[in-house]
């Protein structure tokens, strides 16, 4: 039988240090060592199994705390009387039920460990860091972005196999809710995945990320663009107009002219453009393609980079972040210049700009499909050809960028318009 508790916090603070260690025996195991330097901590004797063994159940405070004191025996916190006595009684129990409580402790320990390395955005930020190698920058940087404004803040920290559908489509109808429909998709996609990675790593036994249909649907024609030679020559009068930054009203001007995609634009670097050349080289790991590719440049191309260039011209980027020039315009900067010329995402977008070249452009019948779609840079049908050319087409591209340039020009003086699609 165990005995009684014998300690009272006012012996305990009556005990003075001594030049050795010594305890001061409460019950049922539970002893108080008290150190030469003043020091108290709480220690606890049990037995199981025909040995003897040892734990440390906290500090002594030396100010008695409240009973309501919230107790870490883990951590070593200052640990009350009572405190410590409840913890003793606990691990008592445990030693009656033959478990050894030194033993519980670090399976606890490891618990917790896993649960912090399992948590959501710990098994998403590996399955980015395994998958993202062999994607564009520009993608990779998308990516990660969405993750870490929209979902790590909601459900980082959370431990992955304790998420629910209903949780994660409260997350995903938060971005939906504001509009952003083809990002709440997207992030629902990149919530798949890590589910799926964690499957396939053995963190959870089932995928609860929400089915497309829960969200609302993206509009059709993922990326709306204008391809009436009247509306485009009203679009491009509307972006000659555009009040908005030095940077975003280049960059804007630029976009029709080039018609790259939209995470090229924005992040281009100056170390990527010879003016005198009038070429613009994008290097692979910026493509989608995960390749080079060459952007012949317009004499209006040319023009508009070099005006930017008295600007932006001592920095990385050509387009930088107004708030720091060591990052590039942000991803929805240029549709948003848009919105405030009246276009509505189902009208135009910046990537829009892709579809209304290359609709135009094999409209005029003045340029053969495969120029047309090498200069868009689009993967290659024919998959015999082994070898990609970054310079493949050259001269034909470089005569159907200042056509293109060209004929935007004439759209957009132009009162009244023949639509392409009647001409002969």
């Amino acid at each position: 039988m165990a005995k009684k508790d014998t300690l009272t916090n006012a012996a305990v603070q009556a005990a003075k240090p001594r030049t050795k260690p010594y305890k001061l025996f409460d019950g049922g195991g539970l002893y108080l060592l008290i150190r030469p330097d003043g020091s108290r901590y709480w220690r606890f004797k049990y037995r199981i199994d025909g040995t003897e063994k040892l734990i440390s159940l906290g500090v002594y405070p030396e100010v008695p705390l409240a009973s309501r004191e919230t107790v870490d025996r883990a951590t070593g916190k200052k640990v009350s009387m009572k405190g410590a006595r409840e913890l003793r009684n606990s691990a008592r129990q445990l030693v009656r039920d033959r478990i050894d409580p030194s033993e519980q402790r670090k399976v606890e320990k490891a618990n917790r460990r896993t649960a912090a390395e399992n948590t959501f955005e710990a098994v998403a930020r590996e399955w980015f860091a395994k998958k993202s190698r062999t994607w564009a920058k520009n993608n990779a940087d998308k990516v990660i972005g969405r993750l870490e404004k929209d979902v790590f803040p909601e459900i980082g920290r959370d431990p992955i196999s304790k998420l629910t559908g209903p949780k994660l489509l409260e997350v995903l109808r938060v971005v939906e809710k504001r509009g952003a429909i083809e990002s709440a998709h997207r992030i629902r996609q990149y919530i798949n995945s890590t589910f799926r990675y964690a499957i396939q790593t053995h963190r959870v036994q089932a995928n609860p990320t929400p089915h497309p249909e829960a969200l609302t649907p993206p509009t059709k024609g993922k990326f709306a663009s204008i391809t009436d030679t009247k509306g485009v020559g009203a679009l491009i009068r509307a972006i000659r107009g555009y009040q908005g930054t030095h940077v975003v009203t280049m960059a804007l001007r630029l976009a029709p002219l080039v018609f790259a995609r939209p995470g090229e634009i924005r992040a281009a670097e100056w170390a990527e453009f010879d003016l005198d050349a009038a070429e613009w080289m994008i290097p692979a790991d910026r493509t989608k393609m995960r390749r080079p590719h060459l952007v012949p440049l317009s004499a209006q191309a040319v023009e508009i980079l070099r005006e930017i260039h008295k600007v932006t011209g001592t920095v990385r980027y050509v387009f930088p972040s107004e708030r720091s020039n060591a990052r590039p315009l942000s991803e929805n900067t240029l549709n948003a210049a848009l919105r405030s010329l009246g276009y509505s995402t189902e009208q135009m977008t910046t990537h829009g700009f892709r579809h209304m070249a290359s609709t135009l452009l094999h409209e005029s019948r003045k340029w053969r499909s495969e120029v047309i779609e090498r200069q868009l840079a689009h993967a290659d049908r024919n998959s015999i050809r082994a070898v990609y050319n970054a310079a493949e087409y050259l001269p034909e591209r470089r005569e159907l960028m200042q056509w293109w340039a060209d004929r935007l020009d004439s759209l957009a003086a132009a009162d009244n318009v023949v639509n392409l699609r009647t001409r002969g």
